[in-house]
């Protein structure tokens, strides 16, 4: 079977991106499916591809895998109307594929939530079947979280979401609330596949060699943060609960921020007027480094703002990668991640916006570490048994290919 997948954010296990669709898109060519993959230049990600672009795009074969890159850079950094512009410009070269490639099955993966376009455009110009998986929920999200508040805008996204919805002869949700919110928009239940991210075990109990950033004692208590430094992300909660270990004099405990993001040089400026040494930052590294990090590190950190939408509607990649390596989870806002940390005795699950609940839990980890390894060995057995990516990439490969007569 041939399989167009779209995702403008794709990147392989070398970029320091998240990589769902180079496994995905493995999985299908284990089984001897055909992929060509259209993606688009993501900041952090790394397709395989260096041949110059001609004409604005470059192809090749990674891993089995065709790929087509369009000569758009994207970073989270990039201002709204740029990135706006990038998800619009990617959007209509899609479209072109997608009425014209020889394929039997069209895939869209969000986001941005313009990556559904191509498929309306494959379902009703060409009828081919058409698969829409949904990361987040928009304008959901964006719309709580104040990032756009112009109505009329907010009101075109709705429809797109609404069309991209009614268009896919099947959905894919990445967390519970997220194939909910599908559902509520009239699309029938036994079209919706709910499908969370996995846990990339061979990855992450495969490294070179435990590695501490600079600045981190081998002693130390190393918690852990992977990922965009963003509005979403309330990275500020980690600073304050920094500020708060700084008073009660737990030098001991160091926070180590590793990516990028348009807030970062902001963090890095209040962490260095606050003079936090006890908070480290350091650049993006690809899966193979990120693994000899956890390896190193103590305890993981999953924390998002405090806004509600978040609770069951995201499905955050750092979260599965902790789990796979083995450690401990403090996640600081309520939801269906807190409810496994809680049900497995993972971790720590602390109220959101309480900053002596996020020192405590620190100091706590760092006073109990026999049973913070505990923490951790559940942890992994949880990763091994519900969250396997092998598992669920079967299953997924399984909703995707089965849509097709």
């Amino acid at each position: 079977m041939r399989v167009l997948y779209f995702h403008q954010h794709f990147s392989t296990p070398k970029g320091a991106a998240g990589i769902r669709s180079y496994q995905m898109a493995r999985r299908l060519v284990e089984q001897g499916h055909q992929v060509t993959m259209v993606c688009g230049s993501y900041s952090g990600g790394q397709t395989g591809l260096s041949g110059e672009f001609i004409s604005g795009k470059r192809t090749g074969n990674v891993d089995g895998i065709d790929i087509i890159e369009f000569d758009l850079a994207y970073a989270n950094s990039d201002g709204f109307l740029k990135r706006a512009g990038v998800f619009l410009q990617f959007a209509l070269k899609s479209i072109s594929l997608a009425l014209k490639e020889q394929y039997d099955v069209v895939f869209a993966t969000t986001t941005p939530l313009t990556a559904g376009i191509p498929g309306i455009f494959a379902r009703w110009l060409r009828g081919k079947p058409f698969v829409f998986e949904v990361r987040d929920l928009w304008p959901e999200l964006p719309k709580a979280m104040g990032v756009i508040k112009n109505p009329m805008l907010l009101l075109a996204m709705s429809c797109l979401e609404w069309l991209s919805y009614r268009s896919a002869h099947r959905c894919i949700g990445l967390a519970p609330g997220i194939a909910e919110g599908i559902a509520k928009r009239g699309v029938a239940k036994e079209k919706i596949s709910a499908i969370p991210n996995g846990c990339d075990l061979s990855i992450f109990e495969n490294y070179d060699s435990p590695w501490r950033p600079e600045g981190v004692k081998p002693e130390d208590l190393m918690a852990v943060f992977t990922g965009t430094h963003g509005m979403a992300n309330g990275l500020d909660a980690a600073l304050d609960a920094a500020a708060e270990l700084k008073r009660r004099g737990r030098d001991d405990i160091k926070l180590v921020l590793i990516g990028q993001g348009k807030l970062k040089p902001a963090l890095q400026a209040r962490a260095l007027q606050l003079g936090l040494n006890n908070v480290i930052f350091h650049d993006p590294v690809d899966k193979k480094k990120l693994a000899g990090l956890m390896a190193s590190a103590d305890l993981g950190m999953q924390l998002l703002a405090n806004i509600p939408a978040f609770y069951y509607g995201t499905s955050p990649n750092k979260f599965f990668d902790y789990i796979a390596s083995g450690l401990p989870v403090l996640n600081n806002y309520p939801g269906w991640l807190a409810d496994y940390i809680k049900q497995e005795r993972c971790g720590f699950a602390v109220p959101p916006d309480n900053i002596s609940a996020f020192a405590d839990a620190l100091e706590q980890a760092a006073a109990n570490r026999d049973e913070l390894k505990q923490m951790g060995a559940r942890a992994k057995q949880l990763a091994q048994t519900q969250f396997n990516r092998d598992k669920l990439a079967d299953e997924w490969v399984k909703w995707v290919t089965e849509v097709v007569p």
